[in-house]
């Protein structure tokens, strides 16, 4: 008995000194992630609090409270910024999500060339943004545009259309690049979703009468829906640092109609030098992420779990 709670007791301390040895080799790790992370997040939000002034030897920090914020909430192009990314994110993943799980669903029921199909599909997804949203702002040219030639061929319209040039048909354009870059992201998680439901189940579903349409509903919704969600909630957290993809094509114009939070913050920190409003506008879009996040978590933990109340 002794010599089994020597042993026992030998075995916890070696096991403690493995835990020890694991932290300590994290500390690095967590140390670096601190730095480009976390020091960055918190400097920006005492930035926001601060009026910044530039100087001949770099820059200047005054403490300001809320100011910054209020001069937000004042901001008509603030609030203007703020519909047009609740707008975007909320249009482009709702159609996003159904045009993935279609598109999964098609492939997810074809014998052969799926591996070819997911091929094809994942060619948007792997451009870079910039690189695709010049290859749209040639497609969109109001003079030597590839979908004003096509349209005018087919005698859809009589002359050329400056497609960027007004508020509604920009906003409407960006939405239709976006849609077309990053619905394949969300197809590659509903398929992996609808690749783990168990065959037995749509066989025991068709023997007791059910037709595909109830299947879907039935059977394909509930069990895919977690997946579902997850891909809504990395969407929304990437539409609402839309940036690169208006920033290329519209610059945030005609006027500020496709101007985001994100290049809100880029013009009033970079190009008006206003480093404390930016800094404002940059903390007040990450808090709105994280609301939405919360609020997501929230959804998709109810999702999985069952819990439908």
């Amino acid at each position: 008995m002794e010599r089994t709670h020597n042993a026992s007791e030998e075995n916890n301390s070696l096991q403690r000194q493995e835990r020890r040895a694991g932290h300590w080799m994290m500390v690095p790790a967590l140390a670096v992630i601190a730095i480009i992370t976390i020091f960055p997040i918190i400097y920006s939000v005492w930035m926001s609090l601060n009026n910044v002034s530039l100087t001949t030897n770099g820059f200047t920090m005054s403490f300001a409270g809320m100011k910054n914020y209020g001069i937000l909430l004042k901001s008509a192009v603030f609030w203007q910024a703020v519909w047009f990314t609740f707008y975007f994110s909320i249009v482009t993943v709702a159609i996003e999500l159904v045009l993935g799980v279609l598109i999964s669903l098609s492939i997810n029921g074809i014998k052969r060339l799926k591996n070819i199909s997911m091929i094809v599909m994942l060619i948007p997804w792997a451009l870079i943004t910039v690189i695709s949203a010049q290859m749209w702002s040639y497609i969109y040219n109001g003079v030597y545009g590839l979908l004003n030639y096509i349209l005018q061929i087919s005698q859809i319209i009589p002359a050329p259309i400056t497609w960027l040039g007004s508020s509604s048909s920009a906003v409407i354009a960006l939405m239709i690049a976006d849609i077309w870059k990053t619905t394949p992201f969300v197809v590659i998680i509903s398929l992996a979703g609808l690749q783990m439901i168990p065959v037995e189940l749509y066989e025991s579903a068709y023997i007791d009468g059910a037709n595909r349409w109830q299947m879907f509903w039935r059977v394909t919704l509930p069990l895919i829906s977690g997946s579902v969600a997850l891909a809504g909630l990395f969407r929304i957290l990437q539409a609402f640092g839309l940036f690169d993809l208006p920033f290329v094509l519209t610059q945030g114009g005609p006027g500020t109609s496709t101007q985001s939070l994100a290049i809100l913050s880029q013009k009033v920190m970079f190009q008006n030098l206003s480093f404390g409003p930016g800094s404002a506008v940059a903390v007040t879009t990450v808090l709105i992420v994280l609301v939405i996040s919360l609020a997501f978590f929230s959804v998709f933990k109810k999702m999985v779990s069952g819990d439908r109340k």
